[in-house]
């Protein structure tokens, strides 16, 4: 039997742990509503809020606590730098595409600044220029490349090879009039002034079925019925899969560690790189004299590999090349990434009326959420903007022309849902799982998902996912089941931490 691994820093993110949230109420009788909003993080929320301030009634309900899912879990950097982006979207859309891309993106950073002005709220809302850079030098043709897609496209973009990072770096392009902030702070004022302004919000309120129709209907968890003109579903990663959007999305998740630095050390501006596995970095305010580093890295898809291993080899590198303290905090975030690499938002299927959809974001959610929520308010006032079409989900020719993308995604998917069938279990009984570990045990010809707590005790679940059946894998740093398919997540006792997934993994008898 193997021992867990201890980590460093506190288990839980930043954000959650310096914005303790208010709380809204279960909903437990049937209700009717003008719009429901599925999901309550930046997404949802910015929907919500634009929404009601255009005078439309909003019924906000979420699975768990208001800005406690991804987004309470994000690295909250608020720009429309999204990497290697521009020149891609310069030869797949064509330099107008380009264009709308880098203007709805950077109108969402100063519609995040203007709300937080708006409000009042302390988030601690910081500018700054956003850089993507390579320690490669073989890669300065690219970068340039980028500098210039991203200049045309808008942007106050440039290509430059000196930065504050501790150490060189062969080239970066570095876009101005960017941002940082406090997501859940944000998310929080935001919710408060919903409800101040007529909306409502419930919490604890997993839907588990949608019926589209004049009007709409849906169902929860707890038995309720709501019924709706229009629905919105914001939940980061659909949870009705009738569009056959997880055939487009690619699950991601990525780990985070923070440790506090002298603010005389601290890198002024945020960072991001695809060398080493991927590395983004920004600092945050934290106490006196001191700034939080929050450096992310070790990309990977739920449900593979070892989490534990990942997480040290990130903290090690934070250490190597920063003058941190011990570290803080340490958490993991997730995204979805979609075939063409353009988020979907807009109605939720060609034949869709009422019902919406936003997800896709790929890593840029703060963004990618305040663009969503101009973009459905205008469409459900009736006043879409011009570049409506670009984040359309009905683009079937964008899916076409990606298609390769979308075979490798599929292939991926297919991958684990066969091949983890055909693998022998991770052990051979129950009896060989050590305290504080989990791992799939065929018991009486069954797979089951197997955690054994601290005190010795075995709780078991099945191993197949309830999203469509693919098995889970045990990840030992966040003591969670996640489907390495479409990154549903569960907790040892079976309860849906994430979706696609609605309904909890049965329990089982070891």
């Amino acid at each position: 039997m193997t021992t867990p691994t201890e980590l460093p820093g506190t288990a839980e993110s930043y954000w959650m742990a310096t914005a303790p949230g208010g709380r809204w109420p279960a909903l437990e009788t049937d209700v009717t509503a003008d719009v429901v909003v599925i999901g309550a993080g930046m997404a949802g929320l910015s929907i919500a809020w634009e929404l009601t301030r255009a005078g439309r009634g909003v019924l906000v309900l979420d699975a768990d606590r208001v800005a406690a899912g991804v987004s309470g879990y994000t690295t909250a950097k608020l720009t429309a730098a999204h990497s290697l982006v521009y020149e891609r979207l310069r030869r797949t859309r064509g330099k107008e595409g380009a264009r709308q891309y880098a203007h709805s993106q950077q109108a969402a950073v100063e519609r995040v600044a203007s709300v937080a002005a708006e409000l009042g709220v302390d988030c601690d809302f910081e500018r700054s220029s956003a850089l993507t850079f390579t320690v490669d030098p073989g890669q300065r043709a690219t970068f340039a490349a980028e500098a210039e897609a991203a200049a045309e496209a808008g942007l106050a973009a440039d290509l430059v090879t000196e930065t504050d990072l501790p150490f060189p770096v062969a080239a970066a392009v570095r876009v101005a009039h960017q941002a940082r902030f406090h997501p859940r702070k944000y998310l929080l004022a935001l919710a408060d002034d919903i409800t101040a302004r007529g909306g409502v919000i419930h919490e604890r309120t997993r839907v588990t079925g949608l019926s589209e129709g004049t009007p709409c209907e849906l169902t929860t968890e707890r038995g309720a019925t709501v019924t709706a003109n229009d629905v919105v579903v914001a939940t980061h990663y659909p949870v009705f899969d009738r569009a056959l959007h997880f055939a487009r999305l690619s699950p991601r998740r990525e780990l985070v560690v923070a440790a506090p630095l002298p603010a005389s050390a601290a890198p002024e501006h945020m960072y991001i790189t695809d060398d080493l596995g991927k590395r983004s970095v920004r600092t945050a305010p934290f106490d006196e004299g001191r700034r939080l580093l929050i450096v992310t890295g070790e990309s990977f898809t739920p449900g593979t590999g070892d989490t534990n291993e990942r997480f040290l080899r990130l903290d090690a590198w934070m250490h190597e090349h920063f003058p941190v303290g011990d570290t803080a905090y340490r958490w993991a975030a997730q995204d979805n990434d979609v075939s063409d690499g353009v988020p979907l938002v807009g109605p939720y299927h060609p034949g869709a009326r009422h019902v919406y959809v936003a997800t896709g974001f790929g890593g840029w959610g703060m963004s990618g959420g305040a663009m969503a929520g101009q973009l459905l308010a205008s469409t459900l006032t009736g006043t879409e903007p011009e570049w409506a079409g670009l984040y359309d989900p009905r683009r079937l020719w964008s899916t076409v022309r990606e298609g390769s993308a979308l075979l490798k995604q599929q292939a991926e998917v297919a991958k684990h849902f066969v091949g983890d069938r055909l693998k022998s279990t991770h052990v051979d009984s129950v009896d060989e799982i050590a305290p504080g570990s989990g791992a799939v045990v065929r018991v009486e010809g069954r797979r089951c998902a197997v955690y054994r707590d601290e005190t010795g005790t075995a709780h078991a679940v099945s191993a197949r996912c309830t999203h469509l059946g693919c098995l889970v894998a045990f990840n030992e740093a966040e003591t969670a089941w996640e489907c390495p398919c479409h990154g549903s997540r569960f907790g040892v006792d079976g309860k849906v931490l994430q979706g696609p997934a609605v309904h909890p993994l049965p329990p089982r008898t070891v």
